[in-house]
């Protein structure tokens, strides 16, 4: 659980969660200052011990292998006083939750909706109380199998549509494809009565066709506003958005690992700092390329001056 201040120089990163009194635990908290992430809302436990994972890289078919020891004990909503919630949510932009720790994660979502602060939920697998929260999210990014997971829906883009029926609240759910690039569907309330209506799936194909796969950086196309059908689900009325991965060289492509994160990472940056979904989804895209060029789930992402990014950070 995250919540984010946005000033002058950048973003404030406020970061909630429990760890242990370990050789983890202050390692943890150690990386994260030196990062200049605020860690005095992050609960630790004299007993217990800190979550870790053991990641197994294959240098030759560029996959990985995840062994994870969750931390205990877990965290729960008495472990987070109300003075301290409301301190921690104080002039929050944006708060981002990863679908774990559902009882603590749902205390902070609804104080956070009281307050207007917009949500956004990492939507990598069903998981307990993950339906509870999906429904205060207004911002949702998703693994490629998510959607068609929750909805039972037989496409991705009808999946989308009906996630964004069944969940009211959301503004726009973003699925992930790894090389593949990203697909956005994004709700529209100003539309016209003369809107088309089209089916989803063929709209989303006419949108991939106009995707420029030869571009060295990742590009984005948008549609026209449009009420889009999905059969035997319903209908809704929004824009569609295809991104692009970056295409990296074999011989750059050294860890995949948290790559996803990085993207999220970026979307909320993205929100905070009012990008258009035109420049969200490249930047994104290039922010996680970006780590997928160095081993570990941290050390390759890029800083602000980055040349990489100062197309998109003025």
């Amino acid at each position: 659980m995250t919540g984010e201040n946005v000033g002058y120089a950048g973003i404030q990163l406020v970061y909630i969660d429990n760890i242990a009194d370990d050789s983890q635990g202050r390692g943890i908290l150690d990386e994260l200052r030196a990062d200049g992430v605020d860690t005095s809302f992050i609960v630790v436990s004299k007993e217990g011990t800190s979550p870790f994972t053991y990641i197994i890289v294959d240098n030759e078919t560029k996959t990985r292998t995840c062994i994870h020891t969750p931390g205990y004990p877990p965290m729960i909503p008495q472990d987070l006083s109300e003075s301290s919630l409301l301190s921690a949510l104080d002039e929050a932009s944006i708060v981002y939750f990863d679908g774990r720790l559902h009882e603590t994660a749902l205390v902070v979502a609804h104080e956070a909706t009281k307050k207007n602060i917009p949500i956004l939920i990492d939507a990598e697998r069903p998981r307990e109380g993950l339906d509870d929260l999906l429904k205060l999210a207004d911002y949702v990014v998703c693994s490629a199998k998510f959607p068609k997971a929750w909805t039972e829906a037989s496409t991705v883009p009808q999946a989308l549509v009906s996630m964004l029926l069944r969940l009211p609240n959301l503004k726009f759910v973003t699925v992930t494809l790894g090389k593949e690039g990203c697909i956005m569907l994004e709700r529209s309330v100003n539309a016209s009565p003369s809107t088309e209506e089209v089916d989803v799936d063929n709209f989303l194909e006419s949108l991939e066709l106009r995707k420029d796969k030869s571009a060295p950086i990742p590009t984005c196309v948008s549609s026209s506003v449009a009420k889009l059908k999905a059969e035997g689900i319903g209908t809704v009325t929004g824009k569609l958005y295809v991104g692009t991965a970056e295409s990296i060289p074999p011989s750059e492509l050294i860890d995949t690992t948290g790559a996803g994160d990085a993207f999220i990472g970026a979307v909320i940056y993205a929100i905070c700092s009012k990008f258009s979904p035109e420049t969200m989804l490249p930047f994104a895209a290039n922010v996680a390329g970006a780590k997928c060029r160095d081993l570990g789930a941290r050390s390759g992402l890029p800083y602000g001056a980055d040349p990489r990014l100062t197309s998109f950070i003025q």
